[in-house]
């Protein structure tokens, strides 16, 4: 099953290239892998033109000779006029008109995108499309940008804590903006990355704000590990000092406790200094009604049209006079807490946390036996069926040299091991990943898919997902299925490049069983693979090989597991991949599906997505009927492009607020005609009292 790209002009440019065929104008970002499609009313081609005109940067910026302009899904529209102020913000049912005039629409697609307007102009949308018309032709300009960001540059650090203090020091250089705006991610740039070496050698190009914030910490790993994202987010230096405290310039002093208070009081003072923000910048670029406002306002003393325009230090004093718990009930559920190891090697993986916004904690786990694991997998497996024989049950057996850590519970969506032990409940993430995303190369946007089954006992689980890829028809995807496959041809399939990998049959610690005996992923020349599933037993020593070896991400198994829960699990997490979550969400969702789901755990960078979502975020919505209708909780997962501070608008219903994108935004009513017109949007995952449908295949006779 193949779908090609396009055919047609296409116009490239850095990071962002044009294909147009047809009255269809595709905005694709190369590095990214996403893709926005633009319906023309006009046949005429676009030419290329400066990206001077726009307010913001753009990669690249094509003029089209128009009378309208249709775009397939409803989003929010930004409309400012010629000095920037901005005008309006439309989405669902929206109906608005603008005079003659100069403006420039920001349009909140899977890429930035802009379009410049010289003349008078109309935005209407229903539930599902969205268009912008002109009275008569005009030509207008539209561009473009990823929300792809690099590191700057590179810092060598010893292993000593001073020194990594002054390293972390230098993470803020990356932020665009030191006003509440940075708490929106595309303002926030990817911190500096870290590698170990002899001496302290910083580049001169790293020039963080002044801000005037100081962090002082007593000089440990473990200290310095932890405030690590909020001297980034603040803007601060780190500093040697007796007691953990935030200092300004302004002689504000907060203090960040000690002991076992200090990891809460750095991460109480992260959400909290990050929150406000997101309240305080609805004064700014972009004055939208946004729920979190409305739900606070009244219970704090804070005046935020004022404080706006003060210096971030007088902001963070005024922010830290409100008690937590008053804000507590209101945050948004965080992304990501990490578990770091407080050993030297550690320190090049902070400035990936850092950039994603990660709660760092010290470790507090409890080891966990092979035997646990084992007896974990066994008892999963006779849950789900009493038929089982003895030989089948004897099969779930863990590997027994490897050393398991569960990790303490918190409050995140997700949750991520640093370390040299194997975590249960967490992913495992290592620094080779990350660099092997950063190296990612640009593409030709499409997704390209290999499923490989090499077990003829699971071709139900290749039959259903084949079905699975590939099956939006709005994104270009190129699927190719094997089976049976030898060593050798195993050999090229993992060397040839391919964004994901879907691999279903038997592994061993050491290799890949084939048609001709074992493949061992350690003896590759190269991965070509960035992502993957290798739904096999005990698949974790092999996937690792392939992180080591060039790709960014996969699903991976721990122990043995059972051919019908494989299929079951393998089938859910195709789908939701295919919708756009990425590897850690996906699997935190599945994982309820089926108890040998605790078999699964996310190696690599987790934060990685094969194909983008229909809307700005992956949601799960649990159903609930009540006596005048239903109940829908919406809960979102943050992506490596929406991540933590971005902004959705739930189409449900009536609602038209905007939420701060991050877990369970909201509980809303609905009618039971409220509910069907839900419904008809295509593969949402629902939830119904624990089981997991989509919204294509269910009925509210199921509730």
């Amino acid at each position: 099953m193949t779908q090609s790209s396009p055919h047609g002009q296409t116009t490239d440019s850095a990071a962002i290239r044009f294909e147009y065929d047809d009255g269809t104008l595709d905005v694709v970002d190369t590095v990214e892998r996403r893709r926005y499609s633009l319906s023309l009313s006009s046949p005429a081609a676009p030419t290329v033109t400066s990206g001077a005109s726009f307010r913001f940067p753009v990669d690249g910026a094509v003029a089209v000779e128009t009378d309208a302009i249709t775009v397939p899904t409803v989003i929010a529209v930004y409309v400012r006029d010629a000095d920037g102020r901005m005008l309006t913000e439309t989405g669902k049912f929206a109906e608005e008109s603008f005079p003659d005039g100069a403006y420039s629409l920001e349009l909140c697609a899977p890429m930035k995108l802009y379009v410049r307007i010289e003349g008078p102009f109309e935005i209407s949308a229903d539930a599902t499309r969205m268009a912008i018309e002109f009275p008569e032709r005009d030509t207008v300009s539209i561009g473009a940008r990823s929300k792809h960001d690099r590191p700057a540059a590179t810092i060598t650090t010893t292993d000593e804590p001073e020194d990594v203090m002054a390293a972390i020091s230098t993470f803020s250089s990356a932020l665009k903006t030191t006003s509440p705006e940075r708490s929106y991610p595309t303002l926030r740039g990817h911190p500096p990355t870290i590698e170990r070496g002899s001496a302290l050698s910083i580049p001169d190009e790293l020039s963080p704000p002044e801000t005037g914030i100081t962090i002082e910490v007593p000089p440990t790993l473990r200290h310095a590990y932890v405030v690590a994202p909020l001297a980034y987010y603040l803007g601060a230096t780190v500093e040697p000092g007796d007691e953990a405290q935030i200092r300004t310039e302004s002689g504000f002093v907060h203090p960040l406790g000690i002991d076992d208070e200090f990891e809460t009081e750095v991460e109480r003072a992260l959400k909290q200094s990050f929150f406000f923000d997101c309240i305080t910048r609805t004064e700014g670029l972009y004055p939208i009604d946004l729920h979190e406002r409305r739900a606070i306002e009244r219970h704090v003393d804070l005046d935020f049209a004022a404080l706006y325009d003060r210096p971030i230090g007088e902001q963070l004093a005024a922010y830290l006079s409100e008690p937590y718990s008053t804000i507590e009930p209101h945050l948004p559920e965080w992304k990501l807490t990490s578990h770091v190891a407080t050993t030297p090697s550690s320190i090049e993986m902070l400035p990936f946390l850092v950039n994603d916004m990660a709660v760092v904690r010290t470790p507090d786990t409890q080891r966990v036996s092979p035997a646990r694991a084992e007896t974990t997998a066994i008892e999963g497996f006779l849950r789900n069926s009493s038929t089982r024989s003895t030989r089948e049950v004897a099969s779930a057996t863990a590997p027994q040299t490897e050393s398991y850590v569960e990790p303490a519970p918190t409050g995140s969506l997700e949750q991520v091991w640093v370390g040299d032990e194997t975590p249960m409940g967490a992913s495992k993430a290592t620094p080779q990943a990350y660099r092997n995303h950063l190296a990612r190369e640009q593409s030709s946007g499409d997704v390209s898919i290999t499923v490989v089954c090499n077990d003829p006992e699971m071709d139900e689980e290749r039959d259903l997902v084949d079905d699975v890829y590939g099956s939006r028809e709005e994104l270009p995807f190129e699927v190719t299925a094997h089976r049976d496959l030898t060593r050798a041809e195993l050999r090229s399939v993992l060397e040839t490049d391919a964004d994901f990998l879907h691999y279903i049959g038997h592994i061993e610690p050491d290799g890949f069983e084939c048609a001709d005996g074992r493949l061992d992923a350690t003896t590759l020349e190269e991965v070509g693979v960035d992502a993957f599933l290798l739904n096999g037993c005990r698949s974790y020593d092999q996937g690792m090989a392939l992180i080591d070896g060039g790709a960014i991400g996969g699903i991976v198994t721990l122990t043995d597991v059972i051919n019908v829960g494989a299929v079951e699990i393998g089938a859910t997490l195709a789908r939701l991949l295919n919708n756009g979550f990425p590897l850690r969400a996906a699997l935190e969702v599945a994982k309820g599906e089926n108890v040998i789901g605790e078999q699964y755990i996310v190696i690599g960078d987790g934060g990685m997505s094969i194909a983008q979502t229909e809307s700005g975020a992956p949601a799960v919505c649990d159903i609930t009927k009540v006596d005048n209708g239903f109940e829908l909780v919406f809960k979102t997962y943050t992506t490596d492009i929406e991540g933590i501070g971005s902004l959705i608008v739930p189409i449900i219903g009536s609602n038209e607020n905007y939420y701060l994108n991050s877990g369970d935004i909201d509980t809303f009513s609905l009618s039971t005609r409220e509910l069907e017109d839900f419904l008809t949007f295509d593969g949402i995952p629902l939830r119904i009292d624990g089981k997991l449908y989509w919204s294509d295949e269910f009925s509210l006779t199921d509730i």
